[in-house]
């Protein structure tokens, strides 16, 4: 599905629907990876969109590339550590000092922390640095995103959490435990804030070849994309930060005026697969 819906009118000629037209969104964490392709996905789609994130450099680049090639200026950059309550205030605030309205809050900021797979060996700060930028920082953005939707009684909060809060054993204690706590905190304020008309849902990717995940492995995009395929149940597709985008358009347009409370997990049905017994079964045929 395009992001971009062209329609052909009674004259024949080609419409182009905008699913966010006028929409003011928040992505934290909107510098690189799925934020990025999040940005580009929700600018094309007619939102003014402010990119949180502490990669300052990146995100300066991002703005002014994204202004040059689509010709529009609503997109800005704000330097946002989303462990800081005051940055994370500031940058609801620019958002209603600039457009005066925030309908939209995607919580997306994460980090994958040192890849500590015993729990015997685990290094506490990792665990409380990971908890602190993926959870505690959902927390904050949807903290002051609620105090504003709350009053126009309507918006959108969207999280990041991952395949590894349905799937486990295979990604470290630190980050499978923070992303299942990212579902628990998408449901909770479900229940709260469904009464206000704002929805909340997050997205579980599968790896995808981001410089996130690139950088805690060590491989080039290659070779973690041949791994993701080589694991994967359905063939013949390599998972994207932009099938991430697509799925956070949906969420956030009116085409999920209804949705709310969903861990919408996008994996190519990896999560309902265990290959294991059959896969040992095939190295013992004769």
């Amino acid at each position: 599905m395009n992001g971009s819906i062209s329609s052909v009118s009674l004259h024949g000629q080609s419409n182009i629907v905008r699913r966010l037209e006028g929409k003011v969104a928040i992505i934290t964490g909107g510098a690189s990876g799925f934020g990025e392709s999040t940005a580009r996905l929700f600018l094309q789609n007619g939102a003014k969109v402010i990119i949180a994130d502490v990669q300052d450099k990146l995100g300066q680049s991002l703005c002014q590339e994204l202004k040059h090639s689509t010709g529009n200026q609503d997109v800005t950059y704000v330097h946002c550590d989303v462990t800081s309550d005051s940055d994370v205030k500031n940058l609801v605030d620019v958002a209603m000092s600039e457009y005066g309205k925030l309908d939209i809050m995607y919580n997306n900021a994460g980090i994958p922390g040192n890849l500590d797979f015993t729990i015997s060996d685990a290094d506490n700060e990792n665990f409380k640095r990971v908890f602190d930028v993926n959870v505690y920082g959902g927390f904050l953005g949807a903290k002051y995103a609620a105090k504003v939707m709350i009053p126009a009684r309507s918006g959108v909060i969207l999280f990041t959490s991952s395949l590894a809060s349905v799937c486990c054993g295979e990604s470290p204690h630190s980050y499978t435990v923070s992303k299942h706590a990212i579902v628990g905190l998408t449901k909770n304020l479900c229940v709260e804030l469904g009464q206000y008309g704002i929805r909340v849902n997050c997205i579980s990717p599968c790896a995808v070849a981001t410089p996130l995940l690139r950088n805690a492995t060590g491989l080039e995009k290659s070779a973690v994309e041949d791994i993701i395929c080589a694991s994967a149940t359905l063939k013949g597709v390599v998972p994207t930060s932009e099938d991430v985008a697509e799925a956070a358009l949906y969420l956030c347009s009116d085409a999920g005026k209804f949705v709310s409370g969903v861990n919408h997990i996008i994996d190519g049905g990896y999560s309902i697969t265990n290959q294991s017994y059959i896969t040992i079964l095939k190295s013992l045929a004769p």
